[in-house]
């Protein structure tokens, strides 16, 4: 298995407990949520099942029902209720010769139906027999993330606090898609690694489907362009198994893919037909719980101005090239290599592929234990058009320190002319006085090559390649 070697050892140390224990496992669909359970259990369950997506209650019933069968309770009778179901489960259990049994619920929450009362007979499942037991190891899991943080895992109600760990599977860093790509065979390129993780993110599920003998352009026209691509429909399929009513998550996306260094909650409400109140709090929870948006402080703002920005790759290539209609025939991405088009989205595509490997960043620069604040930056100029100013990246580090991080896409060392270093160093200026603050500023530059050997080289505090970004 390609990573996960936390994920695996958290759900190993379950196993090996000498009490029952509850596991929650979420991330975003597509993940491999599934697939780490299966192959760190080696498929050995007492009992496996699956929610149907969209299922009605008495679907999802007699799924449970078939799968009880299925896994030794051949005399199950119909189910009437969850209450029934969770009857028949433990039946099951008590059935099994003596050791740790594994129950795994997948797509959990596809089970919940309206007035199904689910949650509140798996709760009693737990809490009344399983938990008072020594011997049941019971791993839940959902791509719904933000529902299985509101019901499971934070939920108020007899599952507050019952659970004994929760795993968080996020997608692949550059590093794992590097490993998995050479698991394929597919004989990538540290630069062809980099272009596809700005398409298709860290899932591993899309990474499946490419192509072995073909380049990324080929791949691209055929999943995507092409009429018939098999990831061709994928956004839609994917944010319908994610919420029952997408229309507001969606129209969120759109909105915070018009600006990239992200928007405050007053600013998406000015471009979407909603109201501010719950549902929309709730709209942007679970967008931020799947992974789709994250939010942090900008810097000198009051937390009241907390921005929201865009950050899933496929999201962002989806809207740009796909739903917008600037993307057409099967050969579209094959004819327009190197073109103006490709290359403005890969300036941009690598900008996002930075701020998602701080980490490797924070590694590289000799700090990744230091707490920091990472941001985009944006001043706009005054009434004069003067002072204006942006910055791609800025690391405000606890040490003292804060990096102004310049960010370049392209072939070979970049060069870094007389007029560049000059922007930047008034750039620095600008952020110096707008933020008024008494750490020392330091630029830093990331680009896929290096910096050419320049006079102005010696300008820049610290530089960065493409190599630092796979660092394990």
């Amino acid at each position: 298995m390609i990573g996960r070697t936390a994920e695996r050892d958290g759900l190993l140390r379950a196993l090996r407990h000498p009490e029952s224990q509850f596991v929650a496992v979420y991330g975003r669909r597509r993940v491999g949520k599934t697939y780490l359970v299966r192959k760190t259990f080696g498929n050995k369950f007492a009992f496996y099942h699956t929610g149907v997506f969209d299922g009605p209650f008495r679907e999802q019933l007699l799924e449970f029902r078939d799968s009880l069968r299925e896994c030794g309770l051949s005399d199950c009778p119909d189910l009437k209720d969850w209450r029934g179901a969770f009857a028949q489960l433990r039946r099951l259990l008590e059935s099994k010769p003596d050791g740790k049994k594994i129950v795994f619920l997948d797509e959990l929450p596809w089970m919940e139906t309206r007035n199904s009362r689910f949650v509140a007979q798996l709760d009693k499942f737990w809490n009344k027999w399983a938990s008072a037991r020594d011997d049941v190891v019971l791993v839940v899991c959902g791509s719904a993330a933000s529902w299985m943080i509101r019901n499971v895992i934070d939920g108020y109600g007899g599952l507050h606090d019952r659970i004994t760990d929760q795993i968080a599977v996020k997608p692949f860093d550059l590093a794992e898609c590097e490993a998995y790509a050479e698991r394929l065979g597919l004989g990538m390129s540290r630069t062809e690694v980099a272009e596809t993780y700005m398409v298709f993110g860290g899932v591993p599920y899309y990474w499946s489907f490419l192509r072995k003998g073909a380049g990324l352009a080929q791949n691209l026209d055929e999943l995507l362009f092409a009429e018939d691509g098999k990831l061709r429909g994928e956004f839609g399929r994917l944010f319908r198994s994610l919420f029952k009513d997408s229309r507001m998550h969606v129209e969120t996306l759109e909105s915070l893919a018009r600006r990239k260094a992200g928007k405050t909650r007053s600013e998406i409400l000015e471009d979407v037909p909603f109201s501010d109140g719950g549902k929309f709090s709730e709209c942007l929870e679970a967008l931020e719980a799947c992974g789709f948006v994250r939010s942090f402080d900008a810097l000198g703002k009051a937390k009241k101005d907390k921005l929201y920005q865009l950050i899933d790759n496929f999201t962002l290539f989806h809207m740009k090239f796909l739903a917008a209609g600037s993307g057409t025939g099967p050969d579209f991405w094959t004819s327009t290599v190197e073109s103006p088009l490709q290359s403005t989205w890969k300036g941009l595509a690598f900008e996002r592929l930075c701020l998602q490997h701080v980490r490797q960043i924070k590694a590289a620069l000799g700090i990744a234990g230091v707490r920091t604040n990472v941001c985009s930056w944006v001043r706009a100029p005054d009434e004069n058009g003067n002072g204006g100013a942006q910055v791609d990246l800025v690391i405000d580090r606890a040490d003292g320190v804060t990096n102004l991080c310049e960010i370049k896409y392209c072939r070979g060392p970049y060069v870094l002319s007389k007029e560049e270093c000059a922007k930047l160093l008034k750039r620095r200026d600008v952020f110096k006085a707008a933020t008024r603050t008494r750490k020392s500023v330091h630029l830093t530059m990331i680009t896929p090559e290096g910096v050419a050997e320049t006079p102005e080289r010696h300008f820049l505090q610290s530089e960065l390649t493409l190599d630092d970004l796979f660092r394990p």
